[in-house]
């Protein structure tokens, strides 16, 4: 079976000052369906620019990105965004997420802006519903984020991203704004997409993140110079497990102390 995504020779140069800026240098992979990829590797990188390749916001500057079979240079700029609203999903470190719109709305979103809207409002929230299902807050559907914690309004994120069925799920530093036992159960949500066969790509600066996928490019200066299937590959199911433990554990040894 054809990668999901295959790029070759993938480079980009930014032109914006004296000195052009080479951010990915000739980079050549394919990820295919059902893997769990992070991409890591230090500020300049460029795991960003990288990420920003795949989910076809930035053209590259030369090489050959190929997203499900489709060649993104022969697309027209119309034609690409459609591609993103069809075959990817978007997971931000910030949410993302509108104020005053309910989880089940910001859900629904992605369902609205495409140019061909192919499904009337009953089909559109029945999906929605099914995605906040998939991530556990289907109970929170008219919640506003506000209203909820920093790990439910994620799991809105996510379920926001998975709602147009994509190809890729891509996901960038999506624990970062979260403490250390939510990031764990957050990964748990994307392992458990991740067992029904979702595809998922995501950006990491964090070994204990990255240790949750099935596989780790590391970049330094635009190259990849490490690509490993994970051996001990942590489970989000067992790490929620321990962390309760060691916070009852804890409660105990303040309780006795006082």
């Amino acid at each position: 079976m054809a990668p999901v995504v295959q790029i070759t020779d993938i480079h980009k140069i930014y032109d914006s000052g004296e000195i052009p800026v080479h951010a990915v240098r000739g980079v050549s992979l394919d990820i295919h369906r059902g893997e769990m990829v992070a991409l890591m590797g230090a500020s300049g990188s460029g795991k960003s620019t990288l990420m920003n390749v795949l989910g076809c916001l930035d053209r590259p500057s030369r090489g050959t990105y190929l997203l499900d079979g489709i060649n993104i240079a022969e697309l027209g700029r119309n034609e690409l965004a459609d591609l993103r609203n069809q075959k990817l999903g978007f997971v931000f470190q910030g949410f993302n997420l509108l104020a005053r719109t309910t989880a089940l709305e910001n859900v629904e979103l992605p369902m609205l802006y495409g140019r061909h809207r192919k499904h009337s409002a009953r089909e559109i929230r029945e999906r929605a519903m099914h995605c906040l299902e998939i991530v556990g807050l289907a109970n929170r559907y008219d919640h506003f984020p506000n209203q909820l914690s920093g790990g439910q309004q994620q799991r809105v994120a996510i379920a926001r991203g998975l709602v147009n069925e994509p190809q890729v799920l891509l996901a960038d530093e999506p624990t970062g704004n979260l403490d250390s036992r939510t990031s764990v159960e957050v990964m748990g949500v994307f392992q458990k997409l991740n067992e029904q066969g979702i595809t998922i790509v995501m950006v990491t600066h964090e070994l204990d993140i990255a240790s949750f996928c099935k596989r780790n490019l590391i970049l330094r200066d635009g190259v990849v110079v490490r690509d490993e299937l994970v051996s001990n590959r942590s489970i989000a199911e067992h790490e929620t497990r321990r962390l309760k433990e060691a916070e009852a554990a804890a409660k105990l040894i303040a309780h006795n102390a006082a």
